[in-house]
């Protein structure tokens, strides 16, 4: 299963320029595609699921023109969007069998041989025959993704599944999306880099619509091996100086100091250490390069 994404571009009535010329290619595991609110991480993952037109560029699924076959690539895709509606008085069985005839699951024995199947896989058996509305966050994203799994899809696509989710429910649903990745392409569009770095062998960044990297987490850490520095400091305005002087990445606090970390090729004055990079490291050097290339208003 390969995807190929050409000159991707999007703009919106009221000229949000969601996409811009994005070329980007996936291959068969799962893919990680970060980057921060409004990115158009979104955007692109409606665009593929054949819920909304680009203004130009191509998709292409294996030999199938996702934006000119859509009810191909649908017959092949599973698709957990940020935000999906259920009938809350509804069970999840009974809701997971509306779903599957609308897929066109008519065969009864086959349609609750799969159906059972997913809501063990999903860890939602004991619950299945409660209403939805009493589901916890973690409980309704988990059934997200049992619907997105029905038909047995070849392409799944997962948008922002684990915002909001409790540190155990998130694990819970990280190992299940680890689970699916192994025989089928799966995109996580996120902007939580931890969850990329734990389950993606390839990811891209994308911000204001355009792709800033795309490759392998190891790879892109090891090009910062040596390169990043950090100094913790007492105040605010020593944040603001070396903002000024230095290539700050990121801050954070430490104990109600703040830890700058720091790109530079050798040491960037007393106090700074050499640091392991980290994939959030990446994510933000690649931000703080697309905005310092952005022309100013």
């Amino acid at each position: 299963m390969s995807l190929t994404i050409n000159n991707l571009s999007k703009t919106y009535p009221n000229g949000v320029k969601a996409l811009k010329n994005l070329s980007l290619s996936i291959g068969n595991s799962m893919f990680g595609l970060v980057g921060p609110n409004g990115a158009g991480k979104s955007s692109l993952m409606r665009t593929i699921a054949t819920l909304q037109d680009p203004d130009s560029g191509t998709i292409n699924l294996d030999g199938i023109d996702v934006l000119r076959q859509k009810d191909a690539v649908r017959r092949i895709l599973g698709y957990l969007p940020q935000e999906f509606g259920v009938y809350p008085k509804l069970s999840a069985l009974d809701m997971l069998h509306h779903l599957a005839v609308l897929k066109g699951m008519t065969v009864s024995s086959e349609r609750k041989e799969m159906i059972d199947t997913l809501l063990q896989q999903t860890n939602l058996w004991d619950v299945r025959k409660k209403a939805l509305s009493t589901f916890s966050g973690g409980m309704k994203q988990r059934f997200g993704i049992a619907q997105a799994l029905l038909g047995n899809p070849r392409l799944i696509i997962v948008d922002e599944p684990t915002a909001g989710l409790d540190p155990a429910e998130r694990n819970r649903f990280l190992n299940l999306l680890s689970s699916l990745g192994s025989d089928r392409t799966v995109i996580l569009s996120t902007h939580i880099v931890d969850d990329v770095r734990q389950l993606c062998p390839r990811m891209a960044i994308i911000a204001s619509g355009e792709l800033l990297l795309e490759g392998a987490p190891s790879d892109t850490l090891a090009a910062l091996n040596g390169k990043i520095w950090s100094k913790v400091i007492a105040t605010d305005n020593e944040v603001r100086s070396f903002e000024t002087q230095l290539h700050v990445i990121s801050t954070h606090l430490v104990g109600g100091q703040h830890e700058i970390r720091v790109y530079a090729d050798s040491s960037p004055g007393n106090g700074f250490r050499v640091v392991d990079s980290g994939l959030e490291d990446v994510y933000f050097l690649n931000l703080s390069q697309q905005s310092k290339r952005q022309p100013a208003n």
